[in-house]
């Protein structure tokens, strides 16, 4: 397939040029920066990285919640020429301490409730440590960093006496060039850096180009995702960014209050969301009005009544997100079809995407105005799409992808590579499909076992179990989603647990409070919420393998 690659890096540079003057990065309700601003800061942190000896393609990890400054130091890095390796923020200390030092990174960015729970010298190799929140040296391998540091305004004034547009000139990159590091997942033994050149950057910004193209300087954005997940990092932050939006951060956990309050202030113009978002806007705005037995009838009985009262509701919740937006675009999950079918009747403006960290994230989209219920979509630009089926329209077959967006492999893992492509070299992405004679992709099922947590962090079950198998006395273990939570489903070895004393009317509790500890070594966004005991051993394949079609909650 073929695409006319542009330096990622350059891109960056015209928009900061283009947009100097105006508003680029907020925190919500807190400081910002102008494009000019951005851009200083960005040359300052370069110097320092000169100075410690930083080189090209060498790796930088950044660990802090959303804000203006992660922004900041991504951007610094990846126009240096280094390579960000962002780690959501919620990782336990143990896990962060192994993916700074399995990614060999030389620079740490973190913010303060990250830092007092690591531990430097657990990560030897680090050059330099920064607090994010402040953009200032923690520590340095070097004394003269620190130094250099303490005189950056100098130096900086020194090396750019009128500091303007004229003045930049970023790394410029290749197709084919290592622009990011993206672990999809943080415990010990189970880190998966994914590996995006620079042309799956580029090719998401022209995606971006193809559909968004209103998009530009006016506009205002919420980042409401995790800056360390692909699908926020890459459509409510980069993409943006190359269109000179004005983009603001929610610093603290998006709760439905927030971000309801935050699109009140903010309204912004697009909206980038995971679907467990929407969906609790409708339980809370919507569910009670429908779910009333005379509109209900009503709804159903009386003619015109059903278009007055969606017309209604619509007017209500598109207030309710700002009353300015283009459309709500969803990802990450599979939307309640329930609700997507009130949402398509009331003709409220959403749609439903489709994307994996390996393709940077994006694979199909549609604009709400042609968007099919129940579809994620068509092939984005650059991309294409088969289904690995006798009949790829009729009998659900694995979706398979390739296209310039498709990742390069996984860090440090030939072997998990090599699985996951084909030997003609498509990308398997392990969900479950079929395809209309429209190009339109229906999702049937997702093969592989991630889920998504409520923030749109990917949470691994086969992590957890690792952890909760480890609990003394249990045999095996299930974690499954349930109620928009964890539950963990427990085997545990009765015969030990017996001649330990343990009564069987107190097994429950025994094991509710062994997991409790567990929970200890687990983010908080991956917290078992309840217990299930199996009073027989799951049913398993020939593999030995637990069947976890079985066990799936409704």
């Amino acid at each position: 397939m073929e695409y006319n690659f542009e330096s990622v890096n350059k891109i960056f540079e015209s928009s900061i040029k283009a947009n100097w003057n105006n508003p680029a990065i907020s925190n919500f309700k807190g400081d910002g920066y102008t494009y000019g601003e951005l851009a200083a800061n960005i040359e300052k942190l370069h110097i320092l990285f000169e100075e410690s000896g930083l080189k090209k393609g060498d790796r930088v990890s950044l660990c802090s919640r959303n804000q203006a400054n992660w922004v900041v130091a991504f951007l610094a890095t990846m126009t240096y020429g280094a390579v960000p390796v962002p780690i959501l923020h919620d990782f336990k200390a143990a896990s962060v301490h192994n993916l700074v030092n399995h990614s060999e990174s030389r620079i740490l960015f973190a913010d303060g409730p990250v830092w007092s729970n690591l531990d430097p010298a657990q990560m030897p190799d680090l050059d330099m440590i920064f607090d994010m929140d402040k953009l200032t040296l923690r520590s340095a391998g070097k004394a003269k960093l620190l130094q250099t540091e303490k005189d950056i305004r100098k130096i900086f004034n020194k090396k750019f006496p009128q500091f303007g547009p004229q003045d930049l000139n970023f790394y410029e990159d290749s197709p084919e060039e290592l622009a990011v590091i993206n672990y999809t997942s943080g415990t010990s033994g189970f880190s998966k850096g994914v590996m995006i050149p620079y042309r799956a950057i580029w090719s998401n910004i022209d995606f971006g180009r193809h559909v968004m193209d209103w998009l530009g300087p006016q506009h205002n954005m919420i980042s409401m995702l995790p800056c360390a997940h692909m699908y926020g990092l890459m459509f409510e932050v980069l993409f943006e960014m190359t269109k000179g939006v004005h983009i603001h951060f929610l610093t603290r956990v998006p709760s439905p209050k927030i971000i309801l309050d935050a699109m009140a202030e903010i309204r912004p113009d697009l909206i980038i969301a995971v679907p467990l978002i929407i969906e609790k806007v409708y339980k809370s705005k919507v569910q009670p009005i429908l779910g009333k037995p005379a509109v209900n009838f009503a709804v159903k009985y009386i003619p015109f009544f059903k278009s007055l009262l969606y017309g209604k509701i619509r007017k209500a919740l598109t207030e309710a997100f700002g009353g300015r937006f283009y459309e709500v675009i969803m990802g990450g999950a599979a939307f309640n079809k329930e609700i997507e079918h009130v949402f398509h009747d009331m003709k409220f403006r959403f749609t439903v995407g489709y994307g994996m960290t390996e393709c940077a994230p994006i694979i199909t989209y549609a604009d709400w105005k042609v968007a099919r219920v129940g579809s994620s979509g068509v092939a984005a630009p650059n991309m294409e799409i088969r289904i690995e089926s006798r009949d790829p329209r009729n009998v659900p077959g694995e979706i398979q992808v390739h296209g310039a967006n498709v990742f390069q492999g996984y860090y440090k893992a030939p072997e998990e590579t090599a699985e996951c492509f084909t030997e003609d070299g498509w990308f398997r992405t392990g969900d479950m499909g079929v395809i209309d004679e429209d190009g339109f992709l229906f999702i049937k099922g997702r093969n592989k076992c991630m889920i998504l947590g409520p923030s749109g962090q990917n949470i691994y079950p086969e992590e957890i179990e690792t952890v909760l198998n480890n609990i003394p006395n249990v045999i095996d273990t299930l974690v499954v989603e349930e109620n928009n939570s964890l539950t963990a489903l427990v085997y545990p070895d009765y015969a030990a647990l017996k001649k330990l004393g343990i009564k069987s009317q107190d097994t429950q509790k025994h094991i509710e409070d062994q997991v409790r500890l567990a929970n200890r070594d687990l983010p908080n966004y991956a917290q078992i919420k309840k217990v299930e005991l199996m009073e027989d051993d799951f049913e398993r394949t020939p593999k030995k393998s637990i069947k976890r079609y079985l066990y799936k909650k409704q």
